[in-house]
């Protein structure tokens, strides 16, 4: 039988996003205090995104032609940590671009072949796949706390030595993960072309794509919004935290939600709680209260969603797709969407102002809601075939 290395992916996983939850609050708010603009910042956040576009196509279509996922994996670990150590020498523009550049191309490499990898050891158990994912959940809300503390009481630069020890525990695990065999699938010939050409795969692309330049502003922006507002560090960091407890609250009750709802059903919620969200975050930020509420809410923006999302991608690219399936997802949402949005509120934070900001956001999420109800069916699944374990993360 094939024992399932649930630890080793799930230390992954918690250092992967353990690496988001230290650097999406606070690198902006390091490289505000080296007097960067709210563009600079803005521009240098989206080479994360710029670098998704391409760069998980490509390791993806390497991963499907030539195999050898562990060794692109490893591969991204080590040069995405040497890339990070620049920063420790750099404080100008153009060196932070290229820096920027070398660890977002190599680190975005990784979590499309670690998905695809996971979905592989799970084979009909899917319905672990939040378990599992649900660590990387955990890994941010450590890493967001304890540099929110540690930023209370130690200078803005503090954020590189955190976000080094991270990327080194990245590396690590990246060093023991075990592979497994690719699944055979009756539909392994079916050409890419012919599932991008299916209305409900374009439609979820598209939508995924809104979403994330919804999202954009959110992780660019969202701590500078509370600082400059009066939120202290630590404060900051609870916020951060209870959006990544409530995405772990849905995750765990992502397999009975998926038996009761549908595809469809599901995803339509979780892009209604978008349009809200961001209109409560970019007028609301006074009130702690509606702070908390918005930050409730991620765990449908992006739990639900994510869970969906990935759960659809690995069941529409079957077999040999799988890769570049996943790949696909993670560049035109986190990569395209992501990196529009950056660049839109980069631009729009000092000439329109949060407010106006966020409501744009709000209207990049009302174009995925309108998405979702026009072109993917009720009927739309991700769920196992007929005769298969009906325990899925969403059918």
């Amino acid at each position: 039988m094939h024992a399932l290395p649930y630890w080793r992916l799930s230390g992954y996983y918690f250092f992967y996003f353990a690496f988001i939850g230290a650097f999406s609050p606070y690198f902006g708010l390091y490289l505000q205090s080296l007097n960067f603009s709210a563009w600079d910042i803005g521009l240098l956040m989206s080479q994360m995104q710029l670098m998704r576009l391409f760069g998980p196509n490509l390791w993806g279509w390497l991963a499907d032609h030539f195999g050898h996922r562990m060794a692109i994996i490893r591969l991204a670990g080590g040069i995405g940590l040497a890339g990070f150590t620049a920063f420790f020498w750099l404080d100008q523009l153009p060196g932070m671009l290229v820096a920027m550049a070398v660890l977002a191309f190599f680190w975005s490499a990784a979590l499309p072949l670690v998905e695809m990898l996971t979905f592989d050891h799970l084979r009909e158990d899917r319905g672990r796949y939040s378990r599992i994912r649900l660590w990387g959940s955990i890994g941010f809300i450590v890493a967001v706390m304890v540099t929110g503390a540690l930023l209370d009481i130690a200078p803005p630069v503090g954020v590189l030595w955190v976000c080094w020890a991270i990327l080194l525990g990245i590396l690590g695990y990246a060093m023991i993960l075990s592979e497994a065999p690719p699944q055979p699938h009756p539909r392994d010939v079916q050409p890419i072309g012919a599932i991008l050409r299916q209305p409900k795969v374009m439609a979820l692309m598209a939508a995924c794509f809104a979403m994330s330049a919804a999202h954009s502003a959110f992780y660019v922006f969202y701590s500078i919004h509370l600082d400059a507002n009066g939120y202290s560090k630590t404060e900051v960091g609870l916020l951060w935290s209870l959006g990544v407890v409530a995405e772990i609250v849905v995750f765990m009750l992502m397999a009975r939600l998926s038996v009761r709802y549908s595809l469809r059903a599901i995803l339509l919620a979780c892009f209604a709680a978008a349009v809200v969200r961001f209109l409560m975050m970019g007028w609301g930020v006074e009130s702690a209260a509606i702070m908390i509420l918005t930050q409730l809410l991620h765990g449908l923006t992006f739990g639900a969603y994510h869970a969906s999302a990935i759960a659809a991608v690995n069941q529409w690219f079957p077999g040999k797709a799988q890769g570049r399936g996943q790949a696909l997802y993670s560049s035109l949402s986190f990569g395209a969407g992501g990196l529009l949005g950056a660049l839109i509120s980069g631009r729009t934070w000092d000439w329109l102002g949060a407010g106006w900001t966020f409501t744009l956001g709000s209207g990049f999420a009302l174009i995925g809601l309108l998405l979702i109800w026009a072109w993917v069916g009720g009927n739309a699944t991700v769920g196992p075939q007929k005769g298969a374990k009906t325990n899925d993360p969403v059918q």
